[in-house]
């Protein structure tokens, strides 16, 4: 368990996007420094034998529910069941998202032709909803006058994606990565300073994290090409994640708010 400024020993932590990519790291983080953690996940499917095991690890302190965030309703009865069965909130990371890796079996379009419907449904999850999140989670913790707030940016909210990392990929039109990611996340970035102005003054931190390209199943081709565009030379590790986040959710941050902290080897500095 982390302790000293790193420890989350007493804190209660809400994880959006619970069973994707990136929610068991954030939830294996928060365990093992002390905290109290509630996932919210559209899936209604058997935990990933991660999180199973992160229950048995830690008894009594890891529930994961059903939840949309899209719904408001849904959201206010899983702050209820944090409240009555883990304690209120005081750490909320905005985790879940949509993207679109990168594979010859997608349907692909040309900049021109790109669906607008599919362009709205990755900006309505990734930036309104997050909002929405924000509303029902960060006004509990306005109201407590005590929280932090970790939203999960990514690299792409500061540059466009490189269109030579996927030319190898075999797709007419050519692959290319949905325009409405990076754009949402830009947003979500900025939406992040917006909300660390206005609740600074009730106790409540809100900063971004964005991660560079994180190792998971990539092609050799495209992995040869990213690392070949990072000054360290690698793609991240899930383990280089847990001490930004850490960071941002403890009190090791304490006068840190309204900040992107790019976790990214670099890539963004040239």
């Amino acid at each position: 368990m982390q302790s000293g400024r790193y420890s989350l020993s007493g804190d209660t932590a809400v994880v959006t996007g619970a069973l994707g990519n990136l929610g068991p790291v954030w939830i294996e983080a928060l365990l093992d420094a002390g905290g109290r953690v509630l996932g919210l996940d559209l899936r209604d499917a058997p935990l990933p034998a991660g999180l199973s095991s992160l229950q048995s690890r830690y008894p009594g302190r890891l529930r994961v529910r059903k939840a949309d965030i899209r719904d408001t309703a849904q959201l206010q009865a899983a702050l209820e069941e944090c409240i009555e069965r883990l304690g209120p909130p005081s750490v909320l990371v905005n985790n879940a998202g949509i993207d679109q890796p990168p594979s010859p079996a997608l349907k692909t379009y040309r900049i021109e032709d790109w669906p607008l419907d599919q362009f709205r449904a990755v900006v309505d999850v990734n930036l309104s909803h997050t909002f929405g999140v924000c509303q029902v989670f960060g006004g509990e913790m306005v109201r407590r006058k005590r929280g932090s707030i970790v939203n999960i940016g990514s690299l792409y909210a500061s540059v466009s994606p490189d269109r030579s990392f996927y030319d190898h990929i075999s797709a007419d039109p050519p692959f290319l990565k949905p325009p409405a990611y990076g754009a949402s996340k830009a947003g979500l970035v900025n939406l992040t300073r917006y909300l660390a102005t206005h609740w600074a003054p009730h106790g409540v931190r809100v900063n971004a994290l964005s991660p560079g390209g994180v190792a998971g199943g990539q092609d050799a081709e495209f992995r040869r090409k990213f690392c070949a565009r990072v000054p360290m030379g690698r793609m991240a590790e899930t383990d280089d994640l847990v001490g930004p986040l850490l960071f941002l959710a403890s009190d090791a941050s304490r006068y840190v708010t309204g900040i992107e902290l790019r976790v990214d080897g670099g890539f963004t500095a040239w």
